[in-house]
């Protein structure tokens, strides 16, 4: 397969991916505010949509984080890459994703209404990124268990090795 066709199935496997947990915390919100008595007219009329739709933008979110993350950490393993930087770069995709809004509706859009979908695209983005993070080392480290590889050659200290195999 192509470079850029691994690329692409790897930007709609993460747009996919936080489609499918940013509709979960569109239910959520939903559930905690009508648990709480929170009317839901606000946060339905800035993102003009029920809330389980917050699954279109957490696709263009996911995609658009996995393009970021192409460009500026390519050539770097999940193990050297940093949590708050990636946390950054997801960041900036729900920033990007955020923009989308405010370039084609224009001065129409009431401040508050800005306020409230860049933040929250920017949040969601942020917190699925550092979320992925995790994921992807946790699945890293359990390949290296399947796999057998000793523990000096993949770098651990003994004690380290001790603690990974739960002895």
């Amino acid at each position: 397969m192509s470079r850029w066709l691994l690329r692409l199935r790897g930007a709609i496997g993460m747009g996919l991916t936080w489609a499918f947990a940013w509709a979960m915390v569109g239910l959520l919100i939903g559930v905690a505010m009508e648990f709480f008595g929170v009317p839901m007219g606000w946060f339905v009329q800035v993102f003009d949509a029920p809330l389980p739709a917050l699954a279109v933008p957490g696709f263009l979110s996911g995609a658009t984080f996995s393009t970021v993350l192409g460009v500026a950490g390519r050539r770097r393993r999940f193990d050297q890459l940093s949590l708050p930087r990636f946390t950054l770069w997801g960041a900036l995709g729900g920033l990007l994703v955020g923009l989308v809004p405010l370039v084609v509706g224009g001065p129409g859009i009431p401040p508050g209404a800005v306020v409230v979908m860049l933040g929250t695209l920017t949040v969601l983005s942020a917190g699925s990124a550092a979320g992925s993070l995790a994921l992807a080392r946790m699945a890293e480290d359990r390949e290296l268990l399947d796999a057998g590889v000793e523990a000096s050659a993949v770098g651990l200290t003994e004690w380290e090795a001790r603690e990974l195999m739960g002895k």
